[in-house]
């Protein structure tokens, strides 16, 4: 493969990151216009399934995705990934009702689940191992997804004020358009010749058990009782799943998710980082722009551009950091430090008020952004050159599995906590009273709903505590390691 094709391969890998990071982000800055369209009442109430039913789907096909990644060779997944999110964007551009988009997105998010797994995977493949283990794809990677963040829910919050919340589905379709002429015309990856079976039994099992995860999330204590028979039930059945996909993967020849890979340290506690990353990070992106728009009272427009110093602190995060690790630095430092202010920052933004300024919101979100930019792509890097080689699909799409698993994970549990808080402020009050009522009512809806967000954002702030910790223990593991590869000094 000459230069020339390997920079080509990175370039459209990179416009891909960008569908995908510009597709979560122009739908978190239309979510309130969503809702007073299509289910003023109750939509608010749905709104977590707009997210989870996305993130679900992606979840539930990532496994299967890595497997195809090392059977079939990653162009052709690809390809099929991008395919299918683009017919799930027509159709969520199209949807009538609140239930209609939310079925839709599940079709998007079942090619959304391969944009930026799979197209890790080409990256790791157009990259040599010193360029991989430098981070270098990694790095750069966060720092298009932080531009992506930056011009997402701006661009959403155009289309939503001057053209409508539709054609924030409806502007996929050119840039996915051209990335799927790309890769068919211009990508030249090594041909898989091997041809080994595939564990769909896996895949259905590992669906089954992050299915059965969020409906016991997103129902327990809201539509049914912790204790009720709909979710004890549904808690058997997906510890069930669970049983039978670890045993599964024990035992099938070829699995989605090789137990083995568990058995190495940087991977096992890579996956799990990345998992309670993804579920912080929703709790704190989607949650931002609706207490922007909702608690104080901005337009979509306005509202996005407060995203802006997230962005610029991702991007110079992330800026940094290549700079860093071309100079010989370890991945690992930036995901303590990342951690750190990642928690920091969600710990303040849970503290803020109607009246804090938004000065200090912005602030906040750059120190936010910040610490994702050490974050994104620096465990992706890590795993990958962890795992053994032919395992290098798997991985990757494993460390996405469980991120992604942590955003429904976090979409459902942080929105059951937005509701459960607004409704013991406020009796007999669900969370569409804050679009329906007007006057002193209004506004004491508007501070129960400030105080719901802000227990949001202190759980995400937990959430990065258990962050920070397994990244300090992955560095005493990388300094134990350290250690053992000294040459011992002849007596």
């Amino acid at each position: 493969m000459t230069v020339a094709q390997r920079k080509l391969g990175m370039l459209l890998c990179l416009l891909t990151i960008v569908l995908a990071v510009l597709d979560s982000n122009i739908v978190s800055a239309a979510t309130v216009p969503i809702v007073h369209d299509l289910d003023p009442v109750h939509g608010i109430d749905r709104l977590p399934w707009l997210v989870s039913a996305f993130s679900l789907a992606a979840t539930a096909l990532l496994p299967l995705y890595g497997k195809l990644c090392d059977v079939y060779g990653a162009k052709r997944v690809l390809l099929g990934a991008v395919g299918s999110f683009l017919l799930g964007s027509a159709l969520c551009g199209a949807a009538q009702s609140m239930g209609e988009l939310i079925a839709f997105r599940a079709v998007q998010g079942v090619g959304g689940g391969g944009l930026m797994s799979v197209t890790m995977v080409v990256m790791a493949q157009l990259q040599d191992p010193e360029e991989r283990s430098r981070g270098k794809g990694g790095a750069v990677g966060g720092i298009v997804a932080g531009l992506g963040m930056a011009i997402g829910p701006l661009v959403g919050a155009l289309f939503t004020d001057h053209l409508g919340w539709r054609w924030i589905f409806y502007v996929n379709l050119p840039l996915g358009l051209l990335v799927l002429a790309g890769f068919a015309l211009a990508l030249k990856l090594p041909q898989t010749v091997e041809r080994r079976g595939l564990d769909f039994l896996g895949a259905t099992l590992a669906a089954a058990f992050a299915t059965g995860l969020l409906l016991v999330t997103e129902w327990g204590g809201k539509d049914y009782g912790w204790t009720s028979p709909v979710i004890l039930g549904t808690s058997a059945a997906t510890l069930a799943a669970l049983g039978l996909f670890l045993w599964r993967q024990a035992t099938a020849a070829e699995p989605v998710l090789p137990l083995s890979l568990f058995r190495i340290p940087v991977v096992r506690i890579g996956f799990a980082v990345q998992g309670l990353v993804g579920m912080g990070m929703m709790g704190a992106i989607v949650y931002v722009m609706i207490y922007l728009q909702v608690a104080r009272g901005i337009a979509p427009t306005t509202a996005s551009l407060y995203l802006m110093p997230m962005a610029a602190g991702m991007t110079g995060a992330g800026l940094l950091a290549t700079r860093l690790l071309s100079r010989g630095h370890r991945p690992r430092t930036f995901l303590v430090a990342g951690a750190g202010c990642s928690m920091l920052a969600l710990g303040l933004l849970g503290l803020s008020g109607p009246d804090t300024p938004l000065w200090a919101v912005g602030a906040e979100l750059t120190l936010l952004g910040a610490g994702f930019g050490q974050l994104i792509g620096q465990l992706i890097t890590l795993v990958q050159d962890a795992a053994p080689r032919h395992q290098l699909g798997v991985a990757t799409t494993g460390i996405r599995f469980f991120q992604t698993l942590g955003n429904a994970l976090g979409a459902a549990v942080f929105g059951t906590v937005l509701s459960r808080v607004f409704e013991a402020g406020r009796p007999g009050r669900t969370l569409g009273a804050v679009r329906v009522v007007t006057g002193p009512a209004r506004e004491q809806a508007v501070r129960s709903f400030t105080d719901a967000v802000d227990v949001v954002f202190l759980s995400a702030a937990g959430v990065m505590v258990l962050v920070l910790l397994l990244a300090l223990r992955l560095r005493s593991v990388e300094s134990a390691g350290a250690a053992a590869e000294q040459p011992v000094p002849a007596a």
